[in-house]
This record gives structure tokens, sequence and C-alpha cells, in this order.
């Protein structure tokens, strides 16, 4: 790259890599692309420093071409305490990257023609406990994530009144849903006659030469699975750099998240999706049938303004190469899969841990410097570590905040930078990608700070260029001074049954607190719940989302359970110490 071409921005980023430890590489397993390369230099300093900006314990890599795997490598520790890196040969949990694979099992039972695409998934299990009042569910719509169902209601909910109920007519509108990939799991065990893991292993796995990839999560494997890592608390949000503790064994056997993997294996797996399913000695999917996988078949905001959803990947562009890739997130790991199909080139990062985000940066810059030293054409600007910090516009947040109690904050802004001063205090606030804020200090640790926005609902994202008309933590509503008709509303009492700390012994949802704000029910502090009759709430203000809050077993005026799309959470009381 010409220096006298650089923006200040690279430079400065630049010198943050030279700066960043290459003691971070802890092995490199193969390399087609010599480590030595400027590419690859500059790739494994820009991992070096963004794990330790993102507080990721380890990260790792896997590079493909149509040819092969051309790099495998990892980064940092499975065991932070006693410094043990992380190898090659460690199982990666890859989370919602296993869609990919339930798609090509589904493709290749309808090229066998005992599955029809089209078809009602209850042709094929009448027993799918579930309300369909806007219309049948296809295969296609649960492939493409757009039947309308919940994200993660159980397949097998605790009673029949709380069967997973569609919100929109199927095929109108995207929202993701592990249920409907939980729901296709059980498709290929009914027609293939086997189960999962087993359908996955003979028709995928070992074609492709996935020799040491687990399909489940299980005991058996937990010797090979990487050691990871969870914030400690998870009830609030969590601060970049906060405490980290070991995670506990974690049994997955449903499709919509089951596979663990190494960096090896999934780089043999994007050689194969590179081609286009062709493996040495025949196919794992047919032409047609990956034409139907890499189709955006669906807008699919969630991926990106311009992201479209095919059969288990999302497919958009990169500097105008069509792309496909998906994120994985599991209890603690997260994962990246970037393949940019005109170049023929694939990356792969997964971290052993689960602190909010996905790789995404990583995989991302390894496919343009691997393009840019291919085609021997200028280097992609290296992304920034970390935005948690910078808040653009920062002097629009600026101003005095104050509840209906007069208790006081002040908000002021430095170098794009914010700070919270209240009682004496100044405080560092840290943004999170919705738009709000994270203080990481005791009495605004637990709920996320929101700024609201003239032209918005209450709570929507503070991305607007609307002015900011108040500020809300948890129950606390602050107007800004200055700003007229705004004012504090008294508390409901009919909504008090409902607010309070509720739990799910189920190791993916945790905690959740539901506040009462502005005579509004708010779930963790930023997500409405709007009433729709019967102890029920739509979460959000989308009158189209398909996820519900449901309360019941009151006694003594107050809610004893809380069940969010059929998941039970049951209340606690909070003690103060």
């Amino acid at each position: 790259m010409n220096m006298r071409s650089m923006s200040r921005r690279e430079v400065l980023a630049l010198a943050v890599l030279a700066a960043a430890p290459l003691e971070f590489l802890t092995e490199i397993a193969s390399a087609a692309v010599p480590a030595g390369s400027n590419a690859m230099r500059t790739l494994d300093r820009f991992i070096s420093g963004y794990c330790a900006a993102m507080n990721a314990p380890g990260l790792t890599l896997g590079l493909a071409n149509a040819e092969g795997p051309i790099r495998v490598a990892s980064y940092g520790y499975v065991d932070l305490a006693g410094k043990v890196p992380v190898s090659t040969s460690h199982l990666f949990e890859i989370g919602s990257i296993t869609k990919s694979f339930v798609a090509l099992v589904v493709l290749q039972l309808h090229e066998e023609r005992k599955v029809d695409l089209q078809a009602p998934i209850r042709t094929y299990l009448p027993w799918l406990a579930m309300e369909t009042r806007y219309g049948d569910i296809l295969i296609h719509h649960l492939l493409t994530h757009s039947s309308g169902m919940p994200d993660d209601a159980p397949l097998f909910p605790s009673s029949p009144e709380r069967r997973p109920q569609q919100a929109v007519k199927p095929g109108s509108e995207f929202h993701y849903s592990n249920w409907g990939y939980d729901v296709l799991g059980r498709l290929i065990e009914t027609v293939d006659g086997r189960p999962w893991q087993a359908a996955v292993t003979a028709r995928v796995l070992q074609p492709v030469g996935m020799i040491d990839t687990s399909p489940t999560i299980t005991s058996a494997v937990r010797p090979r699975i990487a050691q990871s890592y969870v914030p400690l608390h998870d009830d609030r949000p969590y601060p970049r750099h906060g405490a980290l503790v070991p995670a506990g064994n974690l049994a997955v056997e449903f499709a919509a998240g089951s596979i663990a993997s190494t960096p090896k294996d999934m780089s043999l797996y994007m050689q194969m999706l590179l081609n286009r399913g062709e493996i040495r000695g025949g196919r794992v999917i047919s032409e047609e049938s990956f034409r139907l996988m890499s189709t955006p078949h669906i807008a699919a905001p969630p991926f990106g303004p311009t992201a479209g959803y095919g059969y288990g990947i999302a497919v958009d562009k990169l500097d105008g190469h069509v792309r496909l890739r998906h994120t994985g997130g599991m209890v603690s790991f997260m994962s990246a899969i970037h393949l940019d199909l005109d170049a023929k080139l694939g990356a792969f990062a997964s971290i052993n841990a689960q602190l909010g985000y996905r790789p995404n940066p990583v995989a991302q810059l390894a496919l343009q410097l691997l393009r840019s030293e291919k085609e021997h054409s200028k280097a992609p600007a290296l992304p920034e570590f970390d935005g948690a910090a910078k808040v653009e516009s920062s002097e629009s947040y600026r101003g005095i905040y104050t509840s209906g109690a007069g208790r006081r904050i002040e908000i002021q802004s430095a170098s794009d930078r914010l700070e919270l001063i209240t009682s004496g205090r100044t405080i560092h606030l840290q943004q999170s990608e919705d738009g709000s804020f994270i203080a990481d200090q005791p009495g605004f640790d637990l709920f996320p700070i929101v700024f609201e926005r003239a032209e918005t609902p209450a709570g929507a994202s503070a991305n607007s260029q609307a002015p900011i008309i108040a500020l809300a933590y948890g129950s606390d509503w602050y107007a800004r001074a200055g700003v007229q008709g705004q004012n504090a509303l008294e508390p409901s009492a009919d909504l008090d049954k409902y607010i309070g700390e509720y739990y799910s012994e189920n190791p993916w949802f945790g905690t959740v607190r539901v506040v009462q704000r502005q005579r509004q029910l708010w779930m963790g502090g930023t997500d409405p719940l709007i009433p729709i009759g019967n102890h029920s709430f739509r979460i959000g203000v989308v009158p189209t989302s398909p996820g519900i809050a449901e309360y019941s077993e009151f006694v003594a005026g107050k809610s004893n359970l809380l069940w969010i799309d059929g998941v039970q959470f049951r209340r606690v009381e909070e003690v103060n110490t």
C-alpha cells in the first residue's frame, strides 16, 4: 500500500498493528499462503489487536480457496489463568453456521424426491405443535426464516395453550427462527430414517472429509472442545473487558446449531461451497441445488441493508462480489463465515467466548486481504478494532437530564466520547451496536442507557438524527433540559404485577428484568412490551414481530412465571447487599 494514499485513520490503525504482540499467534497448522506475506502479517497483527480490544480469550482461523485450505491458524488461549494456547485441533462450536449444513441435507433429500420444498411441513410432521393462523408453513419458508414463527420457541411446548404462534403470512417477512431449523432437523430424521447427527455425518461431513468435526455437542466430545468463557454476570449488559469465567458443559443435539469443528475442517467445508457443491469424486449437492441455496429468496435486514437470505445462509455483495455469509452465537462461542463466490475465497473465524458480537471484521478483512494479494490490487482499508467508545455526533448528546424526583444527570462529550456525570462521579460510556450505552459503574450497570429521540418510538435506535428529548435507564426517565412538553409520568399500579426479575435455567436465556417506565413495560430496559390481551404482550414495537411475552401464576398480586415464546422464566426476588 502506498503510504501517501493512506488516510490518517489507516496510519493510526497500522501503528496499533505494529504494536500488537505476535505472541498471540499460537499455531499455524498449514499455510499455502506464506506466513511472511504482507497479507498474512497484516491479518495476524489485526487479529492480535482485535482480540485484545474485544476481550476475546482466543480465536481459531481457517482460510480456503477452490483448491483447498490455504491457512489454518490459532491465536490466544483456551485457559486464561494457565496461559494454555489455542490449538488448531481444538473444536469450536460454530452455532448457526450449522444451518447451512441443514440446508445441504434437505436439498439432497429434495434431489432424491423425498422432500418437496413447496410442501407444507405438516405433510411430513403432522404432530408439529404450532398455531398457523396466517397460512401453511412450507419447507421453503423454514429454510428462509420466512415462516412468521418465533425465534427460540420450544419444539415441544409445555402445554397446548403455549404452542408457538405465527405472527405474519409465511413468505412475506424475514424473522430469524431457530425453531424453524429445529423443525427441519426433525424433518431430516423422519424422511432419512436416522438421527440428525447420523444423517449430516453420512451426507456432508464424511464426503467433504471433515473427519475431526462433531455433529453434536455432548459430554463425549467435551475433552476435544476448547475451554470457553462467559461474562461473570448474566443479568446485565456486558462491559468491554468485564470479568470472564469458564463456561460449563453444554449438550446440544438440535439442528439449529449443533456442530463443533476445527478450522481445517471448516476450510474443507468452504472449499466445497466455493466449488458450488462439487467435491473430489462427485458432488454434495447439484448445481441446481446450489443455485437454490445461494439465491437471496427474501430480504434479510438483520444481515445488512442489502442482504438477502438463501437456504441456510445469507447472500449479499462485498466490493461488488457475491458473498455468502453467516454467523453463529453459542452460549460461549462466537463464529463467522464469509465466502467470496466470484474470487473463490473463504474465511472462517471463531472465538471461545460469548461477549455479544461476532468476529465478522476478521473474516471480512481476511477475504479482502487474500483477494488484494491474489489480484495484486490495493490492500483494503483496515477496519477499526472496536467502536464501542467512539460516538458519532457526540456533541448532540450533551446536556442536563432531570428525573421527576429531581435527580440530575449531565452528559458531556469530548473527542467523540461520552461521559455521564452525576453525584460527583464521572462515568465513561461504551456504545452498543443498537445505539444504547453501557456504564460499568454501580447504579448504572444493570441496564443499558437509552437516549430517546423525537421522531422515533421511545427506546428506538439512537442512530437517528432526530433531536434527543430524554434519557432512560431501567425504570428511570430523565427529561432533557430545554425540551418542551416532556414530563415524567407517575407509574401505573396496573403494571406493578408484571415488573421484576425473572430467571430461566436454560443457559441460552439467563436473567431478564422487566421494569415500568413512563407507564410502559420494558424488557431489559430497552424492548417495549405492547399489550395484546390476557396478560400477554408483543415484544417490540413492530406489529409483525413473532416475539410474545406472557405472564402467569399470580400470587399476592405478582406474576410468578414469565413465558417468552414459550420458554419459562421464574420470578426471583432481588436482595440488596
